[in-house]
């Protein structure tokens, strides 16, 4: 039977459980373990990374500090296939073409192989003394900007100017302290003065141009130069997707993916890559599909699935779009909409969305808990106001944070906690949330820190500190908290379902699902030539009961 499609699916990092992917490997070769994950969705930071855990790639080798191939082949022995993400939009400053950039300039062959802010402008707006182009406010009133201002990141070229490239994302200009035997060297300042300005610079938490070097100013704009030119960078850059080079590195990475073994790729940020002037910049139409519709057809030829991961409204509908292209969508409804169904005492709307999976035969791949947080934003019009509201309370009562929209006060993103906190960490009703997603339509794909009952970790939350919400729903365990972990009831209970959810030849494609409702009972069942699985809940007495019939 291929699981591939319904099959059980692990989610974390590669550290997430014991420290390294091997630890993983052996926890997933215990007793406890067995049959009971189809896949694992390991999260990027297997691969040499430097930022936002794993999302900004330097290149797609296998991080050494924390994972092997040996490891992967290990995963291979267990019959576990795996998820792994190919991120469309961006790669790292330190990625070897962006690298090149900095060092051959105008002479790089990778030159055009991020997005030069000017040249992408030419004609559509006004160059400002700080060297980008102002674009006219019609060219960018329906763009989406993630952060203030521009998207833009000034880079230094070898001949000192100062080129702006497309940064969506995260960006960071570090400056190396001044020594004073260099500015001899290389500036032939005299050594008691340049002593005193690299003292000044050093202690300064000034930017550079602002910086008063007091009666050394008249060497100020020399020593500028020399400043910014050995400046350091981190950030994620914006990939061309008109240079050819661009896709012969989507194809290298998707043959390379799957040669790790890949059976699904998830496309992160893919909805941000292409821009024209004028039109948006996230979901652009026809450019997003075009995108997908091109990057498919290579992971085609390498025996691979694309999963597109894109947060929306449900309003938008486009995981309707999504599915009616044949893809796997996301379910970042199904979250939101069971601790709504706690909250009401009744699963009407959690319902509504089953039967929609149902009629319009839409691939999911579900969850609850996961490595960003709870979904709130894809809730919009499929809850009232009023209910996504109740849904934000409950979690923040519980000890969650809520992330607005890319800084926007007041346009909730998403909240963040673990699920069984979210929950008000009751057992009772993590295994009632656990069976309900099982028992839906698609793939189940399950946090690991579900799995072991975490809590919020507020610790790691003010460690991350200004920005760092989602921390709280990263807890790294140690070998010893797995192991004390699995004592538990609440896990014991999701390993046995879990395991009979990817087991089962009832739990199928070729299945009939349906799901019935009564005031706060629901009904779910899944019937085949296999036999008969059903789930009932009861959401204002909070229990839950399975029943297995196999033929």
């Amino acid at each position: 039977m291929d699981r591939t499609k319904t099959g059980t699916l692990l989610n974390a990092y590669c550290d997430s459980m014991g420290g390294q992917l091997k630890d993983i490997v052996e926890v997933l070769k215990k007793d406890e373990f067995k049959d009971t994950f189809e896949s694992f969705y390991i999260l990027p930071s297997v691969f040499n990374s430097d930022l936002d855990r794993g999302f900004s790639l330097v290149n797609y080798d296998l991080n050494e500090s924390l994972a092997s191939k040996e490891d992967i082949e290990e995963l291979k022995k267990l019959n576990i296939r795996l998820m792994m993400d190919f991120v469309l939009n961006h790669i790292s400053v330190l990625s070897p073409q962006f690298q090149d950039i900095l060092k051959n300039g105008d002479e790089s062959e990778y030159r055009d192989f991020f997005i030069d802010w000017n040249r992408f402008w030419e004609g559509c707006g006004e160059m400002t003394e700080a060297g980008y182009i102002q674009p006219d406010e019609k060219y960018i009133r329906d763009m989406f900007f993630r952060k203030a201002g521009l998207p833009i990141l000034m880079v230094r070229f070898p001949d000192g100017r100062d080129v702006p490239y497309w940064n969506t994302f995260y960006q960071e200009i570090n400056y190396p302290d001044l020594n004073a035997y260099e500015l001899v060297r290389d500036l032939n300042l005299q050594y008691c003065v340049a002593s005193e300005i690299a003292d000044i610079f050093n202690h300064s938490s000034k930017k550079p141009e602002t910086i008063d070097f007091g009666r050394w100013n008249k060497y100020k704009d020399q020593v500028l130069d020399y400043v910014q030119a050995r400046r350091t960078y981190l950030g994620q850059m914006d990939l061309n997707i008109k240079s050819p080079l661009v896709w012969d590195y989507y194809r290298d990475t998707l043959k390379r993916l799957a040669d790790y073994g890949t059976s699904i790729v998830r496309l992160d940020a893919f909805a941000y890559a292409p821009k024209e002037p004028g039109e948006k910049n996230f979901l652009n139409d026809p450019g997003t599909w075009d995108l997908l519709e091109k990057v498919a057809a290579i992971a085609k030829e390498n025996n691979l699935t694309v999963l597109p991961e894109i947060h929306a409204s449900y309003e938008e509908k486009i995981y309707e779009t999504l599915a009616s292209k044949g893809y796997m969508v996301y379910d970042f409804f199904l979250p939101g909409l069971v601790i709504d169904a706690f909250e009401r005492k009744n699963g009407t709307y959690l319902k509504k969305w089953f039967d929609e999976i149902i009629e319009k035969k839409i691939r999911t791949v579900n969850m609850l808990g996961c490595h960003d947080g709870i979904p709130l934003l894809d809730l919009k019009g499929l809850l009232s106001e009023e209910s996504i509201q109740n849904v934000i309370k409950a979690t923040v009562d519980r000890g969650g944070y809520v992330k607005d929209l890319h800084g926007a006060k007041n346009v909730y993103y998403q909240v963040n906690a673990t699920y069984y906190s979210a929950l008000g960490e009751s057992d009772a009703r993590m295994l009632m949330a656990r069976a309900i997603q099982l028992f839906m339509p698609g793939k189940p794909q399950v946090w690991y820190l579900d799995l072991f009952a975490g809590t919020n970790d507020y610790e790691a939350m003010r460690r991350a500190g200004e920005g760092g919400h989602k921390e709280i729903n990263r807890t790294n365990l140690t070998k010893e908290q797995i192991e004390e972990s699995l004592k538990k009831d609440v896990v014991q209970k999701q390993l046995e379902m879990l395991r009979m959810r990817n087991t089962s030849e009832i739990f199928s494609e070729d299945a009939e699902i349906s799901c019935d409702l009564n005031g706060s009972l629901m009904c779910i069942i899944w019937k085949n030539a296999a036999g008969c699985a059903r789930l009932d809940v009861d959401f204002e007495k909070e229990t839950y009961s399975i029943k297995l019939e196999e033929n």
